[in-house]
Protein backbone atom coordinates (compact mmCIF):
# COMPACT_ATOMS: atom_id res chain seq x y z
CA UNK A 1 0.00 0.00 0.00
CA UNK A 2 1.07 3.56 -0.67
CA UNK A 3 2.58 5.27 2.38
CA UNK A 4 1.26 8.82 2.72
CA UNK A 5 2.50 11.42 5.20
CA UNK A 6 -0.43 13.81 5.64
CA UNK A 7 0.56 17.21 7.04
CA UNK A 8 -2.00 19.72 8.31
CA UNK A 9 -2.71 22.34 10.99
CA UNK A 10 -6.46 21.73 10.68
CA UNK A 11 -8.12 18.98 12.72
CA UNK A 12 -10.86 18.91 15.36
CA UNK A 13 -9.64 19.84 18.85
CA UNK A 14 -11.58 20.00 22.14
CA UNK A 15 -11.83 23.81 22.04
CA UNK A 16 -12.92 23.85 18.36
CA UNK A 17 -14.66 20.67 17.22
CA UNK A 18 -15.52 22.07 13.77
CA UNK A 19 -11.92 22.85 12.80
CA UNK A 20 -10.62 20.79 9.89
CA UNK A 21 -13.53 18.35 9.87
CA UNK A 22 -13.17 17.89 6.10
CA UNK A 23 -9.50 16.92 6.51
CA UNK A 24 -10.40 14.52 9.29
CA UNK A 25 -13.02 12.85 7.09
CA UNK A 26 -10.71 12.69 4.05
CA UNK A 27 -7.84 11.32 6.13
CA UNK A 28 -10.05 8.71 7.76
CA UNK A 29 -11.33 7.45 4.40
CA UNK A 30 -7.85 7.59 2.88
CA UNK A 31 -6.53 5.48 5.77
CA UNK A 32 -8.71 2.60 4.60
CA UNK A 33 -7.04 2.69 1.17
CA UNK A 34 -3.41 3.49 2.01
CA UNK A 35 -0.97 3.60 4.93
CA UNK A 36 -1.52 7.12 6.23
CA UNK A 37 0.14 8.89 9.11
CA UNK A 38 -1.08 12.38 9.97
CA UNK A 39 1.35 15.02 11.21
CA UNK A 40 -0.73 17.61 13.05
CA UNK A 41 1.45 20.69 13.40
CA UNK A 42 0.13 23.58 15.45
CA UNK A 43 1.38 27.14 15.67
CA UNK A 44 2.22 27.99 19.28
CA UNK A 45 1.64 31.65 20.10
CA UNK A 46 3.29 33.35 23.09
CA UNK A 47 1.02 33.79 26.08
CA UNK A 48 1.04 37.57 26.00
CA UNK A 49 -1.83 40.09 26.10
CA UNK A 50 -3.13 41.16 22.67
CA UNK A 51 -1.13 38.44 20.88
CA UNK A 52 -3.51 35.84 19.54
CA UNK A 53 -4.80 34.69 16.14
CA UNK A 54 -7.74 36.65 14.75
CA UNK A 55 -9.46 33.90 12.79
CA UNK A 56 -9.61 30.96 15.19
CA UNK A 57 -9.65 30.16 18.89
CA UNK A 58 -6.09 30.07 20.19
CA UNK A 59 -4.95 26.95 21.98
CA UNK A 60 -2.87 23.87 21.33
CA UNK A 61 -3.32 20.25 22.31
CA UNK A 62 -0.74 17.89 23.72
CA UNK A 63 1.29 15.26 21.90
CA UNK A 64 -1.17 12.61 23.15
CA UNK A 65 -4.09 14.19 21.25
CA UNK A 66 -6.00 11.63 19.20
CA UNK A 67 -8.59 11.97 16.44
CA UNK A 68 -10.90 9.10 15.56
CA UNK A 69 -9.72 6.95 12.66
CA UNK A 70 -6.30 8.58 12.24
CA UNK A 71 -2.76 7.55 13.14
CA UNK A 72 -1.65 10.88 14.52
CA UNK A 73 1.54 12.61 15.60
CA UNK A 74 0.98 16.04 17.13
CA UNK A 75 3.58 18.74 17.70
CA UNK A 76 3.89 22.52 17.94
CA UNK A 77 6.23 25.13 16.52
CA UNK A 78 6.77 28.68 17.85
CA UNK A 79 5.37 31.71 16.02
CA UNK A 80 4.98 35.44 16.51
CA UNK A 81 2.03 37.06 14.73
CA UNK A 82 3.20 38.93 11.61
CA UNK A 83 6.85 39.00 12.79
CA UNK A 84 7.65 35.34 12.04
CA UNK A 85 5.34 34.90 9.05
CA UNK A 86 8.17 34.76 6.51
CA UNK A 87 9.98 31.96 8.35
CA UNK A 88 7.06 29.92 9.71
CA UNK A 89 7.38 27.45 6.85
CA UNK A 90 11.09 26.97 7.54
CA UNK A 91 10.62 26.58 11.29
CA UNK A 92 7.77 24.09 10.99
CA UNK A 93 9.63 22.24 8.23
CA UNK A 94 12.69 21.86 10.46
CA UNK A 95 10.56 20.18 13.14
CA UNK A 96 8.54 18.19 10.62
CA UNK A 97 11.48 16.61 8.77
CA UNK A 98 12.66 14.03 11.34
CA UNK A 99 9.10 12.97 12.07
CA UNK A 100 8.19 12.38 8.43
CA UNK A 101 11.58 10.81 7.69
CA UNK A 102 11.01 8.20 10.41
CA UNK A 103 7.71 7.25 8.75
CA UNK A 104 9.44 6.64 5.37
CA UNK A 105 6.60 7.86 3.15
CA UNK A 106 6.20 7.32 -0.57
CA UNK A 107 4.60 10.75 -0.87
CA UNK A 108 3.81 13.81 1.27
CA UNK A 109 0.29 15.29 1.18
CA UNK A 110 -0.33 18.63 2.91
CA UNK A 111 -3.55 20.54 3.50
CA UNK A 112 -3.17 24.33 3.87
CA UNK A 113 -0.76 26.02 1.47
CA UNK A 114 1.37 28.20 3.75
CA UNK A 115 3.17 27.57 6.00
CA UNK A 116 2.23 23.90 6.16
CA UNK A 117 2.29 23.12 2.45
CA UNK A 118 5.57 24.97 2.11
CA UNK A 119 7.08 22.94 4.96
CA UNK A 120 5.77 19.71 3.43
CA UNK A 121 7.27 20.51 0.02
CA UNK A 122 10.67 21.22 1.61
CA UNK A 123 10.54 17.96 3.56
CA UNK A 124 9.49 15.98 0.49
CA UNK A 125 12.38 17.41 -1.53
CA UNK A 126 14.87 16.41 1.17
CA UNK A 127 13.43 12.90 1.24
CA UNK A 128 13.27 12.59 -2.55
CA UNK A 129 9.51 11.96 -2.72
CA UNK A 130 6.68 13.87 -4.44
CA UNK A 131 4.67 16.54 -2.65
CA UNK A 132 0.95 17.25 -3.10
CA UNK A 133 -0.56 20.38 -1.56
CA UNK A 134 -4.27 20.90 -0.95
CA UNK A 135 -5.71 24.44 -0.95
CA UNK A 136 -8.85 24.84 1.13
CA UNK A 137 -10.05 28.41 0.66
CA UNK A 138 -8.77 31.29 2.74
CA UNK A 139 -5.20 29.98 2.38
CA UNK A 140 -5.21 31.36 -1.17
CA UNK A 141 -8.10 33.83 -1.00
CA UNK A 142 -6.61 35.98 1.76
CA UNK A 143 -3.84 37.93 0.06
CA UNK A 144 -1.03 39.75 1.86
CA UNK A 145 2.61 40.57 1.07
CA UNK A 146 4.87 37.80 2.31
CA UNK A 147 2.03 35.31 2.58
CA UNK A 148 1.19 35.85 -1.08
CA UNK A 149 4.84 35.38 -2.07
CA UNK A 150 5.25 32.17 -0.05
CA UNK A 151 1.93 30.79 -1.27
CA UNK A 152 3.00 31.37 -4.87
CA UNK A 153 6.34 29.68 -4.20
CA UNK A 154 4.65 26.67 -2.61
CA UNK A 155 2.22 26.25 -5.49
CA UNK A 156 5.04 26.53 -8.02
CA UNK A 157 7.23 23.94 -6.30
CA UNK A 158 4.57 21.35 -5.41
CA UNK A 159 4.22 18.38 -7.76
CA UNK A 160 0.43 18.73 -7.68
CA UNK A 161 -2.09 21.14 -6.24
CA UNK A 162 -5.54 20.06 -5.08
CA UNK A 163 -8.40 22.56 -4.95
CA UNK A 164 -11.84 22.03 -3.46
CA UNK A 165 -13.74 23.86 -6.21
CA UNK A 166 -13.36 24.65 -9.88
CA UNK A 167 -13.51 28.36 -9.00
CA UNK A 168 -10.48 27.91 -6.76
CA UNK A 169 -8.68 25.92 -9.46
CA UNK A 170 -9.11 28.83 -11.86
CA UNK A 171 -7.86 31.24 -9.18
CA UNK A 172 -4.72 29.15 -8.71
CA UNK A 173 -4.07 29.10 -12.46
CA UNK A 174 -4.94 32.74 -13.12
CA UNK A 175 -3.54 34.48 -10.05
CA UNK A 176 -0.76 32.16 -8.87
CA UNK A 177 0.51 30.97 -12.26
CA UNK A 178 -0.07 27.31 -11.42
CA UNK A 179 0.32 25.04 -14.48
CA UNK A 180 -3.18 23.89 -15.41
CA UNK A 181 -2.13 20.26 -15.81
CA UNK A 182 -0.98 19.97 -12.22
CA UNK A 183 -4.06 21.52 -10.55
CA UNK A 184 -6.83 19.04 -9.70
CA UNK A 185 -10.30 19.87 -8.42
CA UNK A 186 -11.49 17.40 -5.79
CA UNK A 187 -14.66 18.73 -4.20
CA UNK A 188 -15.65 17.81 -0.66
CA UNK A 189 -18.05 15.05 0.24
CA UNK A 190 -20.17 14.50 3.32
CA UNK A 191 -20.89 11.79 5.85
CA UNK A 192 -24.07 10.12 4.61
CA UNK A 193 -24.63 8.34 7.93
CA UNK A 194 -24.84 11.69 9.74
CA UNK A 195 -26.20 14.25 7.29
CA UNK A 196 -29.54 13.09 5.93
CA UNK A 197 -33.18 14.17 6.31
CA UNK A 198 -34.71 13.60 9.75
CA UNK A 199 -38.16 14.29 11.12
CA UNK A 200 -38.20 17.99 11.94
CA UNK A 201 -40.66 17.73 14.82
CA UNK A 202 -38.64 14.98 16.48
CA UNK A 203 -35.47 17.06 16.21
CA UNK A 204 -37.23 20.13 17.62
CA UNK A 205 -38.54 18.17 20.57
CA UNK A 206 -35.06 16.78 21.31
CA UNK A 207 -33.54 20.27 21.21
CA UNK A 208 -36.26 21.93 23.27
CA UNK A 209 -37.60 24.03 20.41
CA UNK A 210 -41.23 25.01 19.86
CA UNK A 211 -43.05 22.64 17.52
CA UNK A 212 -44.52 25.45 15.41
CA UNK A 213 -41.56 27.82 15.31
CA UNK A 214 -39.82 29.12 12.20
CA UNK A 215 -36.04 29.21 12.41
CA UNK A 216 -32.82 29.90 10.54
CA UNK A 217 -29.56 28.09 11.32
CA UNK A 218 -25.95 29.16 10.82
CA UNK A 219 -23.17 26.60 11.37
CA UNK A 220 -19.51 27.55 11.44
CA UNK A 221 -16.80 29.63 13.02
CA UNK A 222 -17.63 32.93 14.64
CA UNK A 223 -15.30 35.18 12.66
CA UNK A 224 -15.85 38.45 10.81
CA UNK A 225 -15.45 36.98 7.32
CA UNK A 226 -18.40 34.63 7.84
CA UNK A 227 -20.74 37.63 7.60
CA UNK A 228 -22.25 37.25 11.06
CA UNK A 229 -22.78 40.99 11.57
CA UNK A 230 -24.73 41.11 8.31
CA UNK A 231 -26.73 38.09 9.46
CA UNK A 232 -27.73 39.75 12.74
CA UNK A 233 -28.69 42.92 10.85
CA UNK A 234 -30.85 40.93 8.42
CA UNK A 235 -32.38 38.88 11.23
CA UNK A 236 -33.26 41.99 13.24
CA UNK A 237 -35.11 43.38 10.20
CA UNK A 238 -36.91 40.07 9.62
CA UNK A 239 -38.16 40.09 13.20
CA UNK A 240 -40.11 43.28 12.49
CA UNK A 241 -42.63 41.26 10.48
CA UNK A 242 -41.89 37.80 11.94
CA UNK A 243 -41.74 38.35 15.71
CA UNK A 244 -41.61 34.62 16.46
CA UNK A 245 -38.68 33.88 14.11
CA UNK A 246 -35.63 32.26 15.73
CA UNK A 247 -31.94 32.20 14.78
CA UNK A 248 -29.67 29.30 15.77
CA UNK A 249 -25.95 30.12 15.73
CA UNK A 250 -24.14 26.79 15.97
CA UNK A 251 -20.41 27.17 16.47
CA UNK A 252 -17.76 29.11 18.33
CA UNK A 253 -14.93 31.49 17.62
CA UNK A 254 -13.10 34.70 18.38
CA UNK A 255 -16.22 36.81 17.69
CA UNK A 256 -18.40 35.07 20.25
CA UNK A 257 -18.19 37.81 22.89
CA UNK A 258 -18.96 40.49 20.29
CA UNK A 259 -21.92 38.50 18.94
CA UNK A 260 -23.38 38.01 22.40
CA UNK A 261 -23.07 41.75 23.02
CA UNK A 262 -24.74 42.57 19.69
CA UNK A 263 -27.56 40.17 20.55
CA UNK A 264 -27.99 41.88 23.92
CA UNK A 265 -27.94 45.39 22.44
CA UNK A 266 -30.52 44.39 19.82
CA UNK A 267 -32.82 42.86 22.45
CA UNK A 268 -32.64 39.51 20.67
CA UNK A 269 -31.82 37.40 23.71
CA UNK A 270 -35.06 35.42 23.43
CA UNK A 271 -34.74 35.01 19.66
CA UNK A 272 -31.14 33.88 19.13
CA UNK A 273 -29.75 30.59 20.42
CA UNK A 274 -25.98 30.05 20.69
CA UNK A 275 -25.56 26.38 21.64
CA UNK A 276 -21.81 26.31 20.92
CA UNK A 277 -19.55 24.13 18.80
CA UNK A 278 -20.44 20.47 18.66
CA UNK A 279 -19.95 17.07 17.07
CA UNK A 280 -21.31 16.47 13.53
CA UNK A 281 -24.21 14.35 14.82
CA UNK A 282 -25.53 17.26 16.90
CA UNK A 283 -24.89 19.71 14.06
CA UNK A 284 -27.10 17.58 11.81
CA UNK A 285 -29.87 17.69 14.42
CA UNK A 286 -29.81 21.50 14.54
CA UNK A 287 -29.87 21.70 10.75
CA UNK A 288 -32.83 19.32 10.48
CA UNK A 289 -34.71 21.15 13.24
CA UNK A 290 -34.41 24.47 11.38
CA UNK A 291 -36.17 25.65 8.21
CA UNK A 292 -33.32 27.34 6.33
CA UNK A 293 -29.53 27.17 6.58
CA UNK A 294 -27.54 30.31 5.82
CA UNK A 295 -23.88 31.04 5.16
CA UNK A 296 -23.29 34.77 4.42
CA UNK A 297 -19.49 34.49 4.06
CA UNK A 298 -17.28 37.04 2.35
CA UNK A 299 -15.20 34.26 0.78
CA UNK A 300 -15.23 30.46 0.66
CA UNK A 301 -13.51 27.52 -0.95
CA UNK A 302 -16.15 24.80 -1.17
CA UNK A 303 -18.24 25.29 1.97
CA UNK A 304 -18.95 21.92 3.46
CA UNK A 305 -21.75 23.16 5.67
CA UNK A 306 -23.69 24.09 2.53
CA UNK A 307 -23.33 20.50 1.29
CA UNK A 308 -24.35 19.16 4.69
CA UNK A 309 -27.34 21.49 4.90
CA UNK A 310 -28.59 20.39 1.49
CA UNK A 311 -27.91 16.74 2.37
CA UNK A 312 -30.28 17.22 5.31
CA UNK A 313 -32.90 18.49 2.86
CA UNK A 314 -32.71 22.09 3.96
CA UNK A 315 -32.70 25.00 1.48
CA UNK A 316 -29.60 27.19 1.72
CA UNK A 317 -29.23 30.96 1.50
CA UNK A 318 -25.57 31.69 0.86
CA UNK A 319 -23.31 34.28 -0.68
CA UNK A 320 -22.14 33.73 -4.24
CA UNK A 321 -18.46 33.31 -3.41
CA UNK A 322 -15.88 30.64 -4.21
CA UNK A 323 -17.36 27.28 -5.08
CA UNK A 324 -20.77 27.90 -3.49
CA UNK A 325 -22.44 28.27 -6.90
CA UNK A 326 -21.16 24.77 -7.72
CA UNK A 327 -23.49 23.48 -4.99
CA UNK A 328 -26.48 25.85 -4.93
CA UNK A 329 -28.99 26.67 -7.68
CA UNK A 330 -32.66 27.65 -7.82
CA UNK A 331 -33.74 24.13 -6.82
CA UNK A 332 -31.98 23.98 -3.46
CA UNK A 333 -31.35 27.55 -2.37
CA UNK A 334 -30.69 31.20 -3.11
CA UNK A 335 -27.38 32.93 -3.87
CA UNK A 336 -26.78 36.56 -2.88
CA UNK A 337 -23.87 39.02 -3.07
CA UNK A 338 -21.58 39.19 -0.01
CA UNK A 339 -21.71 42.00 2.58
CA UNK A 340 -25.30 42.91 1.69
CA UNK A 341 -27.66 42.66 4.70
CA UNK A 342 -30.70 43.75 2.68
CA UNK A 343 -30.16 41.07 0.03
CA UNK A 344 -29.67 38.54 2.83
CA UNK A 345 -32.89 39.64 4.53
CA UNK A 346 -34.90 39.39 1.30
CA UNK A 347 -33.44 35.99 0.37
CA UNK A 348 -34.12 34.56 3.83
CA UNK A 349 -37.68 35.86 3.68
CA UNK A 350 -38.21 34.24 0.29
CA UNK A 351 -36.66 30.97 1.46
CA UNK A 352 -38.87 30.87 4.56
CA UNK A 353 -42.02 31.49 2.49
CA UNK A 354 -41.30 29.05 -0.33
CA UNK A 355 -42.54 25.45 -0.32
CA UNK A 356 -39.38 23.40 -0.89
CA UNK A 357 -39.11 19.74 -1.87
CA UNK A 358 -36.86 18.63 1.00
CA UNK A 359 -36.40 15.06 -0.23
CA UNK A 360 -35.42 16.29 -3.69
CA UNK A 361 -32.88 18.70 -2.19
CA UNK A 362 -31.29 15.87 -0.20
CA UNK A 363 -31.36 13.41 -3.11
CA UNK A 364 -29.02 15.61 -5.16
CA UNK A 365 -26.25 15.26 -2.59
CA UNK A 366 -24.49 11.95 -3.24
CA UNK A 367 -20.75 12.51 -2.92
CA UNK A 368 -19.07 10.72 -0.01
CA UNK A 369 -15.70 11.12 1.69
CA UNK A 370 -14.68 7.79 0.18
CA UNK A 371 -15.15 9.39 -3.25
CA UNK A 372 -12.84 12.21 -2.16
CA UNK A 373 -10.26 9.75 -0.86
CA UNK A 374 -10.30 7.68 -4.07
CA UNK A 375 -9.64 10.76 -6.21
CA UNK A 376 -6.94 12.02 -3.84
CA UNK A 377 -5.18 8.66 -3.85
CA UNK A 378 -5.39 8.60 -7.65
CA UNK A 379 -3.47 11.88 -7.89
CA UNK A 380 -0.83 10.55 -5.49
CA UNK A 381 -0.41 7.23 -7.29
CA UNK A 382 -0.28 8.90 -10.72
CA UNK A 383 2.64 11.02 -9.49
CA UNK A 384 4.43 7.95 -8.15
CA UNK A 385 3.94 6.04 -11.42
CA UNK A 386 5.23 9.02 -13.38
CA UNK A 387 8.38 9.09 -11.24
CA UNK A 388 9.04 5.41 -11.84
CA UNK A 389 9.12 5.75 -15.63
Amino acid sequence: MTRIALVTPMLPVPHDMTRGRYIHETGRSLSRMAEVKVFFQQARYPRLPLIAPRSFIDGTVGSDHQVDGLELETFTYPVLPVVSRAINGHVSGHLLLPRVKAFKPDIVLAYWVYPDGYAAVRVARQLGVPAVVGALGSDIHVRSGINDFMTRKTIREADALLTVSEAMRQTAIREFDAPADKVHTIVNGFNTSVFHPRDQQTMRQQLGMDADESSIVYVGRFVEAKGLRELLTAFTALRQTRPKLKLNLVGDGVMKAELLELIRQSNLGDAVRVPGGMEPQKVAEWICASDVLTLPSWSEGYPNVVVEGAACGRPVVATDVGGTREIIDEHNGILIPPRDPLALQQALEHALDRAWDHQAIAARMQRTWDDVAVETLQVCEDLLRHRQR
